[in-house]
């Protein structure tokens, strides 16, 4: 019987203080499981790790020509945005050029990720709006889709609208699973979300880099998701972010995307690490709260590690790209607040 096994270790002095658990499964484009720790058949909601699929059927149907999304556009689409000046600058060119205005997202306001952003935010007591969420990328393309197929934009969440029903279509698809299968829930953002075992999020995730075995539409389609997800990283979190910087590191050759409460969803162009492509999802099972710092900045402290370790153990990084993620881990020494060092967190696992 499979169960959660330890996936990261905080250590005080000589003692184990903590240990987060967790599961973990690397599978290639055809389906078969490489390596797993845990439980690779863990049920988990992507959560925002989701986002790729759910822009996928926009892009199959001809979106992108469609409105003339540009690469950063597309990738805003898949994103977890920080809600830098940049994002929410692109996120109105794009309402623009669709022809909607912010009023229509249901994704509902929350303040900035982005520090610099959160300050202005706080000192000029400036409201949050829909387009401050960190989805509102995905929104604007669902409305965009609806729009563009001229279905009703005031319900577009529903789970019986037109474009959900394309994306619940696409997304087993992708997984290699029936449909009747997945289970169904809300996002934080209102959107409809799935949970699924790790091991068909990988499947689907391996897929999306090597669509090899896909038909012509959806293999451009992927295609073009992946290339504007690793050509504009900033857009899919924020520059200083985890995902942002081992993208711009991986240099084309790995995408990745976090998802809440602790889910984490990365693929290998192939060959990475054998000739087809691999996907990477792995679950914490506490959520994996993230934490601010004294600069505003938030940091994850399970998640950007155990990537870390996974690729590392695979060597899907050389040493030149691991020692330039140092901050994130895999190892890492910790402090308290007057600086003195008090122990290091470290991966407990081994593939």
């Amino acid at each position: 019987m499979y169960s959660a096994l330890p996936i990261l270790e905080l250590i005080r002095g000589k003692v184990v203080e903590s240990t987060h658990f967790g599961s973990i499964v690397v599978v290639d484009s055809i389906g078969k499981i490489l390596h797993s720790h845990g439980d690779p058949d863990t049920v988990a909601f992507l959560r925002s790790s989701a986002k790729p699929f759910q822009a996928l059927p926009f892009v199959e149907q001809g979106g992108v020509e469609h409105f003339s999304y540009t690469q950063a556009e597309l990738a805003l689409s898949c994103a977890s945005h920080e809600t830098s000046q940049m994002h929410i600058d692109t996120v109105q060119g794009m309402q623009l050029k669709i022809g909607i205005q912010e009023k229509y997202l249901q994704c509902g306001p929350h303040l900035p990720g982005d520090a610099k952003k959160l300050r202005e935010v706080i000192k000029n007591g400036i409201p949050p709006t829909a387009n401050f969420n960190n989805c509102s990328g995905k929104h604007t393309t669902m409305l965009a889709f609806a729009k563009m197929r001229g279905l009703p934009l005031e319900n577009y969440l529903d789970f019986d609208h037109p474009i959900q029903k394309d994306i619940l279509k696409t997304f087993p698809e992708m997984c290699g699973m029936e449909v009747e299968k997945i289970e169904l829930g809300i996002d934080g953002c209102s959107a409809p979300n799935f949970a699924v075992p790790l091991v068909n999020a990988a499947l689907g995730m391996a897929r999306l880099c090597d669509p090899r075995e896909l038909s012509k539409e959806r293999a451009a389609a992927c295609q073009k998701i992946t290339d504007a997800m690793t050509s504009h990283p900033e857009m899919v979190s924020n520059y200083g972010e985890f995902d942002c910087e081992l993208m711009k590191t991986a240099e084309g050759k790995i995408i990745t995307k976090r998802g809440a409460e602790g889910f984490q969803i990365i693929g290998l162009m192939p060959g990475i690490y054998g000739e087809r492509g691999v996907g990477i999802a792995f679950k914490v099972t506490d959520g994996d709260r993230s934490t601010m710092n004294d600069e505003l900045e938030t940091t994850s402290r399970v998640r950007p590690a155990t990537t870390l370790e996974i690729l590392k153990q695979l060597k899907a990084l050389n040493e030149a790209q691991l020692q330039s993620l140092a901050k994130f881990g895999p190892e890492k020494t910790l402090k308290n607040y007057a600086g003195l060092v008090t122990g290091k967190s470290k991966p407990a696992f081994k593939l």
